[in-house]
């Protein structure tokens, strides 16, 4: 049998005013490997709690948000009460808010309707919550304004909130290769033109051969256009990829493009693969679209 963790589990309550971020900040915590609950019910949080506590194969961390849809919202300051007293859990309580122009624009620009909209304007249905989650502000651990705040950097807040960086996987970035002729990829979020560079397309022996082949590697690569091309890309990248790393970023890809994909963009691929494969916390591969096309 497997030895229980011996720490405390950890329970981590996400409030607040409609419209602060408390969606974002629940993504930030189940990145941190906490199982997350949106809108449980007060009643049903002290069984979600013994359940944590009690099962040895339940989550160590947990997170609820409870927020104004709640219909019961004023029973929550007493089941909270009850829940910092006990020895066997670690409770956390974290307010998100926001100025109530912030607010009231946020709710324009998603075209959501407020919870409590019904027969009120937005900076009505804004200040009507604000009195409601009063006296849910007073318990806070933690109040963050989050007027200025951008995704990213409520993201780290609340990383470090939860008590570090998140187990993340490495991010997926994929260099592939295109012919332009065929269009440019729909999910490229870099795209690079090497049509600058001479073309074995016209070289009688090279044109059966691709890029993976030596010989049209070793043509294409000898130009100095493509070396310093190669230089230059490689410290773009070097510089970008850590970049996304620590935004979070899931999935890179990187499209490089000659006029049918199978010369010039598969060797300069497979140069880039060479050239960033040991780059700290990416998953690299090569991918060649058009290169099977005649």
């Amino acid at each position: 049998m497997a030895k229980r963790d011996s720490r405390v589990p950890q329970l981590i309550v996400v409030t607040g005013l409609s419209g602060a971020g408390k969606s974002q900040a629940i993504h930030a915590l189940e990145d941190l490997g906490f199982f997350c609950i949106d809108n449980l019910p007060v009643a049903l949080i002290p069984t979600f709690v013994d359940l944590t506590v009690r099962d040895e194969d339940a989550h160590q961390r947990v997170a609820v948000v409870v927020d104004v849809r709640e219909a019961k919202l004023s029973r929550f300051p007493a089941a909270y009460a009850k829940l910092t007293r006990r020895t066997d859990l670690k409770t956390t309580l974290v307010f998100l808010e926001a100025d109530a122009g912030t607010l009231v624009r946020r709710f324009s620009e998603t075209r959501r309707p407020h919870p409590l909209g019904r027969g009120r304007t937005p900076a009505e249905s804004v200040s009507a919550e604000r009195r409601q989650m009063a006296p849910i502000r007073q318990l806070a651990d933690h109040v963050l304004d989050t007027t200025r705040l951008s995704v990213h950097e409520l993201r780290r807040q609340m990383l470090t909130l939860g008590g570090g960086t998140p187990d993340r996987t490495p991010l997926a970035v994929t260099l592939l290769s295109f012919g332009f002729k065929r269009g440019v990829p729909a999910d490229a979020d870099l795209v690079l033109d090497v049509r600058f560079l001479k073309n074995p397309h016209f070289v009688p022996r090279l044109r059966p051969l691709s890029g993976l082949d030596t010989t049209v590697s070793r043509y294409v690569l000898r130009a100095p256009a493509a070396a310093k091309f190669l230089s230059l890309t490689t410290s773009l990248l070097r510089f970008l990829l850590p970049q996304y790393v620590a935004e979070g970023k899931a999935y890179l890809t990187v499209a490089i493009g000659c006029t049918g994909g199978r010369h010039r963009s598969v060797a300069i691929s497979e140069a880039l693969g060479r050239a960033l494969q040991r780059t700290r916390g990416v998953h690299l591969r090569v991918k060649h679209r058009d290169v099977a096309d005649v």
